[in-house]
């Protein structure tokens, strides 16, 4: 059995490294200029080598990175929605120099990876954040992130010397590895469910709705650097994997994590959560309501809208799109607005905001919200806190 659907931009980029790390090798090591990496940079770095961010073999260039900002595109046309960039401080952009290797560098210190810089430039927060967060508030955490970071970016093609350990090791998959794990289930139909909180009733709701339509069912949870009031990930681990115990069919659901940081780009980042999966060998991908949303930054359906710009063949997964779906409290069921009979009175709405507000405030879950295993999960680590 084949792959039903194709990396994008044809083939899965691989930047692991071979090299045989002998004296000489590491002599070369000591001479290069060294470029530290931050956790989101540390992320995308091993999620370009490992083929997750096909077609990308390194840190975006000036001409590819305007191209992503202003078009949603890299140079030769193919769809890309969000910029992936190497920020480093003046002193040491003065040191690099074009068409020479640098030293990427973990928190320690440590080398992890080399990068040919082919590109040194600035860029223009404002403009940026506007096109692609659609704000320049800085209480906007993409914003703040693009405002605050190192004011060289530099570009090129990258080598992976030395990956992370996993956090979760039993969940982590490269898109090669989950390629494989599909073809071995004989799944030829692949949704992708993104998520950085906890499944309540609403996400499995949508989930099951999807998986009527497909052969197999892939959580993806993310599980990089997030806001700092986001349900930390081994929390949510636990409770992804005691919904898929007790909840989900076994033979059909496969949870693996997605170790990439959170943008909260919405409508592009949504795009940009597609694109991934789709390298990871899904054929469809759930966007739901305010997908990779923060705060009111974005209308409610204005993911599933970015997905109308693209022709299908540019995008090449298929977003399957869902409606918000409520608790109806007479019918004691999920609904959507396609499927309640009415009143609106009668509709609870779920989100993972409103679940955090009770957490934090110490109210119980109620089982409209979410399983009573999820809720005694989430309550055990909010009153830890």
């Amino acid at each position: 059995m084949t792959d039903t659907i194709a990396p994008h931009g044809g083939k899965l980029v691989n930047c692991v490294s071979q090299a045989d790390e002998n004296p000489e090798f590491l002599k070369y090591l000591g001479t290069l200029v060294r470029v530290p990496l931050n956790e989101r940079e540390h992320s995308d770095f091993e999620l370009i080598a490992i083929g997750a961010l096909s077609p990308l073999d390194g840190f975006m260039t000036e001409g590819e990175h305007k191209s992503v900002v202003n078009d949603m595109r890299l140079p030769n046309g193919l769809v890309w929605s969000i910029p992936v960039n190497l920020a480093t401080d003046t002193a040491t952009g003065d040191k690099i120099k074009l068409n020479h290797d640098v030293a990427l560098t973990d928190a320690t210190g440590a080398i992890v990876g080399l990068m040919r810089v082919t590109s040194k430039y600035a860029s223009n927060w404002e403009e940026e954040s506007q096109k692609v967060n659609l704000t320049t508030d800085e209480k906007h955490p993409g914003t703040a992130y693009i405002k605050n970071r190192k004011p060289v970016l530099i570009g090129g093609p990258i080598q992976l010397l030395h990956m992370r350990k996993p956090e979760f090791p039993s969940r982590t998959r490269s898109p090669e590895e989950t390629r494989a794990l599909f073809r071995e289930l004989g799944w030829k139909t692949v949704v992708a469910f993104q998520t950085r909180n906890p499944i309540h009733r609403a996400h499995e709701f949508l989930t099951k709705c999807a998986l009527e339509l497909v052969d197999g069912l892939l959580i993806h949870p993310l599980v990089g650097e997030t806001k700092s009031d986001d349900i930390p990930a081994p929390v949510r681990m636990r409770c992804y994997e005691a919904l898929v115990e007790k909840y989900y069919p076994k033979d059909r659901v496969a949870l693996t994590v997605l170790p990439a940081a959170m943008r909260y780009a919405g409508p592009r980042e949504a795009i940009h959560h597609a694109l991934m999966r789709k390298n990871y060998g899904c054929t469809h991908f759930i966007v739901g309501r305010d997908h990779a949303g923060v705060g009111n930054y974005y209308g409610t359906y204005d993911a599933q809208k970015m997905f109308d710009r693209f022709k299908p063949e540019e995008i090449g997964i298929t977003p399957m799109k869902f409606e918000h779906t409520f608790w109806h409290t007479g019918l004691k069921e999920m609904v959507s607005n396609k499927t309640s009979p009415g009143p609106k009175e009668a509709h609870l709405a779920l989100s993972g905001t409103k679940v955090r507000e009770m957490l934090a405030s110490g109210q119980d879950l109620p089982p409209e919200f979410t399983r009573p295993e999820v809720s005694k999960i989430l309550m055990e680590f909010y009153r830890g806190k």
